[in-house]
């Protein structure tokens, strides 16, 4: 399990935002952009299934409530 994977909605959507912020200054070497713009594509697959898992569980909760 990778570092990313641990992290919190929270944790990584803050980390995507710091790197949007790093890519849009224009201040990095194309490796350097290359490399974060991995890290913001895995950061934001995380950020997507962690919104997954949470819609997934609000379903079954309302699949629950329903007579």
């Amino acid at each position: 399990m990778n570092d990313i994977e641990k992290l919190s909605y929270e944790e990584a959507w803050r980390q995507l935002e710091s790197i949007i912020s790093e890519l849009e200054s224009g201040r990095l070497s194309l490796e350097k952009s290359v490399d974060l713009y991995e890290q913001g594509q895995r950061l934001s697959a995380r950020c997507q299934a962690l919104l997954e898992a949470a819609e997934l569980k609000i379903r079954r909760v309302d699949d629950d409530s329903q007579p």
